[in-house]
């Protein structure tokens, strides 16, 4: 599977969401599978649906770092519904966009809700790197890249 890159419009534009029935019967588990895969090809920590032009509300993370901290590796619809103020600042880069990296102010602590491979709706608080790299993927769903993000607050 070939990553998207930018300026691939794809990837500035807010994903469409997916219907519940859809996600429980399964019609995502071949697409879920590539991205897992694709993003492992490519030494990536994420992997959001539009990265691989797929007009989809949908990331995968690494299986580990979802493992070590009892999340799904996988989200469907995901939206961050609260923000912590105490943030921090580490560089970040971006499979759309080889070679770039930058600092990204993020917040420490989320809370996110979205709706785990087989249909049913979660809600997690995360922290540290987790939040972070759920950060990053619910930007790339929203149309939002780390170039949008460098050098401004979270």
């Amino acid at each position: 599977m070939e990553i998207t890159k930018i300026p691939d419009k794809i990837l500035a534009k807010k994903t469409e969401k997916i219907g519940l029935k859809d996600i429980k019967n399964g019609s995502f588990r071949e697409l879920v599978s590539d991205m897992k895969k694709s993003m492992k090809d490519n030494e990536g920590i994420g992997l959001a649906a539009n990265q691989i032009n797929k007009d989809l509300s949908i990331f995968v993370i690494d299986e580990k770092l979802a493992a070590e901290n009892n999340v799904p590796d996988v989200f469907f619809n995901p939206e961050i519904t609260e923000y912590s103020r105490d943030e921090d600042e580490l560089e970040e880069g971006c499979l759309s966009i080889p070679g770039y990296g930058a600092n990204i102010r993020r917040s420490k602590k989320i809370k996110i809700k979205s709706v785990d491979e087989n249909g049913n709706k979660i809600k997690l608080k995360v922290r540290g790197f987790l939040a972070r790299v759920l950060q990053h993927e619910t930007d790339h769903l929203n149309g939002i890249v780390i170039k949008n993000r460098a050098g401004k607050q979270a």
